[in-house]
């Protein structure tokens, strides 16, 4: 990184196993990206689902890291966590310092998001949803938002982490979100509430 870029903006990348956390991080950073991947083997089908991702042959067992650089200041560091239930302790230092997360989903495996998006909230930290396409059956975003139990407010939409354009459009997504979170708070907090009369 140049001297001259002094702010370090981070975003994690969080979602089950075998959603494309990797891929959307490889996709979309300048560098080459640093992955811990190890090659999976047969041991590890007694911990490890691989049902529904019988083409995967390696996982990431401490997090992934990529960057972008947004000008001459201002740089993005992205970090994908691990997927797995034995990696979950690693994901509240992740968290730490994090600008904004994207929670990337399966629609086949959607309930292996509910505890990303459960440490999120409970972090108060921002995030959206990105749909990840593995060519399964098409769901209205209405029944995702249902499944997911998402607030409102919480983007969603769909990708393809393995496109750049389309991991690029997620990023956006997270930002301009982000950036209209911290807009809300700074009016709420100068918006003074309306002093109520007392009844006599």
């Amino acid at each position: 990184m140049g001297a001259s870029a002094d702010n370090g903006l981070k975003i994690v990348v969080v979602g089950g196993f075998g959603v494309g956390k990797t891929t959307l991080v490889r996709s979309v950073s300048e560098i080459r990206p640093l992955n811990t991947e190890e090659t999976m083997t047969k041991a590890g089908e007694a911990v490890d689902d691989i049902s529904e991702v019988r083409g995967k042959s390696a996982t990431t067992v401490a997090f992934d890291f990529g960057r972008i650089t947004l000008d001459a200041r201002n740089v993005l560091y992205l970090f994908g966590a691990p997927g797995q239930e034995r990696f979950w302790f690693l994901w509240d230092r992740l968290f730490s310092g994090t600008l904004g997360a994207v929670v990337l989903v399966d629609t086949r495996r959607i309930d292996d998001s509910w505890y990303a998006i459960d440490r999120l909230e409970h972090h108060g930290t921002p995030f959206i949803v990105a749909c990840n396409d593995f060519g399964g059956p098409a769901h209205a975003p209405q029944q995702i938002r249902e499944a997911l139990d998402l607030d409102p407010h919480v983007p969603l939409l769909e990708c393809d982490a393995r496109s750049r354009a389309s991991a690029k459009q997620v990023l956006i997504t997270l930002v301009e979100h982000v950036k209209s979170q911290h807009t809300k708070s700074l009016y709420d907090a100068q918006v003074p509430v309306p002093h109520q009369e007392l009844a006599l």
